[in-house]
Order: C-alpha cells, then sequence, then structure tokens
C-alpha cells in the first residue's frame, strides 16, 4: 500500500505539473500575469509560497491543476474550484483576453503539447539508454478463430507450427515486429508471407479499420513452449507441487505442444480435479490438479464468462535487445509516442460509439493501483506507463468540453470565425455545463473504481 500511494503521487503529479507548467511558460512567454500556479484544485495546504508574482500552491483536491491567468472573465464560473477570487489588478496588457488570437490558442494548446513532448522525450530516452526488448517468436500455434475478423477468414486452419516470415513486404524478425505490421494505421491492405511452401495471404483490411486490424492480431496464437514461468502461491498448481520451469508434456492424457494448448484444455475443467504431467530434469511427474474458477471477460463477446486456472505464469521469453543510436532514438520515440495516441484513440471512440463499455474507464484509485503494480515492476516500466498515461491525458484535455482545454480551443475557434468571442454570460453558462459533464465523468470513473476493489 505505501508503495502505491508513493507511486501514485509521483506518476499524478508529474504529469499535472507538466501539462500545467506548458501553459504557465506559455502565458509568461506571451506576457500574460500568471497570479496562481496550483497542483490540485480547492483550498490551498500549507505547501504554499510566493515568488515573481505568481503563487505556488499544492491543493486539497488532488484531481488535477491549473493555472490562473490574469483575466476580467470567467472568474465568477471558476472561482470555488480554483481556490476563490484574486483581489490583485493587472494591467490591460497583462489581460488573458486583450491578447491576440494566435497567442491564447498558443497558451491554451501548451499544457497538451508539453504532455506529448514529456512522453516523447520519456521514450527517447528509453530507447537511447536501454533500446528495445523484442520477443524472437515470429512461428505460431494457429489462430483462434472465435474472434477472427470476418474480413481474415483466409487465415481459419492456419496450420500448427507455421512461420510467418514477411508482412507487406517487411522481414519479419520477431513477434514485436509483426504486431506493429499488422497493426500500421498506414497500410491499406495486409500480404502475409509464411516460410514453406505456404502460399501468401491477402487481407484487404485497411490500417483505418482498426476493428478489424485488432481482431487480427488478437487471433494469431504464437508458439510458446508449454513451460512454467511462474507459479502462484496458495493456487491449485503450487498445492499440488508444479514448480517453475516445469515443462508441461499431457493434460488428461493429451498431449501438449504449446502454452495456448494448454490453457484451452485447462479452461473448461474448472471446478474440476484434472491429471498433469510434466517433465522436470530427467523425470516424468504426474500431479492431480484442482483447477480454480475465475471469472475475466470473453475476447469474442466482451462479456464476463467462468473460466479454470490452476495459478501458473507463462514462460519467460528470452528477449532479444535492440540498440538503437541518437538519430534513431528519436525516431523510435516519435513513434512510440504516435502508437500510444492511436491505442487512446480507438478506446475513446469504442466509448462513444458504444464498442466499449464504459465500465472500463478508470479512475484515480485504479490508475494508483496500477501505478504500484508498474513501481514494483521497476522505475523503467514506471516511466513507460507515465509516457503513456501523458499521451492519454493530453488527447482527454483536448475533448471539446468547456473547462478542458478543447473546450476553450472550440470558444477561439469560433471567436477566430466570428471575428468576436461569444458573450461573456454564454461562455459561463457552457463553463458550468462542462464542470457538470466532468465530474460527471470523474463519478463513473471513481464508481468503476470502487466496484473492481470490492469485485462489482
Amino acid at each position: 500500500m505505501p508503495l502505491t500511494l508513493l507511486a501514485f503521487v509521483f506518476v499524478l503529479g508529474v504529469l499535472i505539473f507538466v501539462h500545467e507548467l506548458g501553459h504557465f511558460l506559455a502565458a509568461k512567454a506571451t506576457g500574460i500575469g500568471v497570479p496562481r500556479f496550483s497542483i490540485g484544485f480547492g483550498p490551498a495546504t500549507p505547501l504554499t509560497f510566493r515568488r515573481g508574482g505568481t503563487e505556488y500552491r499544492i491543493a486539497w483536491i488532488p484531481l488535477g491543476g491549473y493555472v490562473k491567468m490574469a483575466s476580467k472573465e470567467e472568474q465568477e464560473a471558476m472561482a470555488a474550484l480554483e481556490g476563490g477570487d484574486l483581489d490583485e489588478e493587472y494591467p490591460a496588457d497583462k489581460l488573458f483576453e486583450n491578447k491576440p488570437l494566435g497567442a491564447r490558442i498558443l497558451v491554451i494548446s501548451a499544457g497538451v503539447i508539453m504532455n506529448v513532448v514529456f512522453a516523447w522525450l520519456v521514450y527517447t530516452g528509453i530507447t537511447a539508454i536501454y533500446g528495445r526488448s523484442e520477443d524472437p517468436t515470429t512461428t505460431f500455434a494457429g489462430v483462434d478463430e472465435e474472434i477472427l475478423p470476418d474480413a481474415a477468414g483466409q487465415l481459419a486452419g492456419l496450420p500448427f507450427g507455421t512461420q510467418i516470415v514477411g508482412i507487406n513486404g517487411d522481414t519479419m524478425s520477431s513477434l514485436n515486429a509483426i504486431g506493429d505490421a499488422v497493426l500500421d494505421l498506414t497500410s491499406d491492405r495486409l500480404r502475409i508471407d509464411f516460410a514453406g511452401d505456404l502460399d501468401p495471404v491477402i487481407l484487404d483490411i485497411p490500417g483505418t479499420d482498426a476493428n478489424d486490424r485488432i481482431g487480427v492480431w488478437s487471433a494469431l496464437v504464437p508458439l510458446w513452449q508449454p513451460k512454467v514461468g511462474s507459479v502462484l502461491p496458495g493456487k491449485p498448481a503450487a498445492r499440488a507441487g508444479i514448480e517453475r520451469d516445469d515443462h508441461i508434456l499431457r493434460i488428461e492424457g493429451d498431449t501438449i505442444r504449446s502454452w495456448h494448448e494448454m490453457v484451452d484444455l485447462i479452461q473448461p475443467n474448472a471446478g474440476r480435479e484434472i491429471e498433469v504431467a510434466v517433465a522436470r530434469g530427467d523425470s516424468v511427474l504426474v500431479f492431480l490438479v484442482e483447477v480454480e474458477a475465475e471469472s475475466e471477460r470473453d475476447l469474442a463477446s466482451g462479456e464476463m464468462r467462468e473460466v479454470g486456472k490452476i495459478g501458473i505464469g507463462a514462460p519467460t521469453i528470452e528477449p532479444r535487445r535492440v540498440r538503437y543510436g541518437p538519430v534513431a532514438s528519436v525516431v523510435e520515440g516519435a513513434r512510440l509516442t504516435i502508437d500510444d495516441a492511436g491505442k487512446v484513440l480507438f478506446t475513446l471512440k469504442g466509448m462513444i460509439f458504444g464498442q466499449i463499455s464504459p465500465r472500463e474507464l478508470g479512475g484515480p484509485i485504479f490508475i494508483g493501483q496500477v501505478s504500484g503494480q508498474f513501481a514494483a515492476a521497476g522505475f523503467q516500466p514506471l516511466l513507460i506507463f507515465m509516457a503513456f498515461l501523458s499521451v492519454n491525458l493530453a488527447i482527454l484535455n483536448l475533448l471539446p468540453i468547456p473547462v478542458l482545454d478543447g473546450g476553450h480551443l472550440v470558444f477561439l475557434t469560433i471567436e477566430g470565425i466570428r471575428g468576436k468571442p461569444l458573450s461573456l454570460a454564454v461562455r459561463m453558462r457552457l463553463t458550468q455545463v462542462g464542470l457538470f459533464v466532468l465530474l460527471g465523468i470523474m463519478v463513473l470513473a471513481l464508481t468503476n473504481d470502487v466496484l473492481r476493489v470490492f469485485g462489482g
């Protein structure tokens, strides 16, 4: 719990700071007065000080932050959330609303830009220092035909042990490369070449058809050996005596050739005792294992289902380390940032059009839990999670909801088209509506968090 709390404070604090720093620096650069820079909303904590005409504070409601700019407009709508009105007077040339339209657009956009730049710098730095770990697997045990899209029907019945050697003319040397090629938004089709005498398969699925592309990638079953990578304490496998690095040979007399074949045989046996034969060193051992029932989401239907599990983890694949030079690291950092943006946009689109349940929305508790898990895995995984969350924050802030940056940009766009801004009264009413919408989203996210914690 202490690690989870510390990770949550670190992750959210850094990302909020980065976002608001963008607004702050842009405001200062364009000559706008900045009376307050706050991490959090509402009343100030004792961690408050003043320097250079700006009050820097940490506030009590840790669900965001703000840069309060000198303005005679829109003070009333945000006063409660931003800790009350300010008495300080600013000259007309320091007021936000008196700056040119381009300067105001820059100031409002700067937070999003900083979040994207932060993610890009993190990915660039990690790539330059650590390189990239790749799963060298290019051989597949087949495809999961239940989730295979109709448009990819040619892949049905893919023989066990098939190796993918090329996609769209590019040589495939890792599972990572195959995933990148299948999910490439810029390609207009997929030509998949196989080793041996199998004919190529051409799928007329454009990269913009994210549902079918993700379906193809999810349906491909990599050929991982049925070797136990980890054993969860107290679970059926541990109680029966199965150990890490045991190679599973047979389940209920059926020969096991791959990890996924083993999973397919275990899942339907929830609540039953099964016979598991493993190779350990030069010996073959047989165990009776009571399969536990667990709930998980079905990839085909999206609904929760009950499956059997025995508490073992997949084998650890020895990664291949790919090194990058300075220029290649910058390019790879940009590619990873763009990939993250694509994932966020796909999820957002799914929620808007009802393809993804709003129950999947996570709030601060969920972010805290995930932050703790990544922190426990190490600083590098935590940084990668922060980069992804930073891209997430950037895109969500561009939603056209008043209060968010996207809502302000809509106001400025309308002003640019009309030649004059919307009336202050209209903007205040829309801002108040946006505030209620944002609070509703927060309540939904928090409700989802509580339901996850208590198993709802």
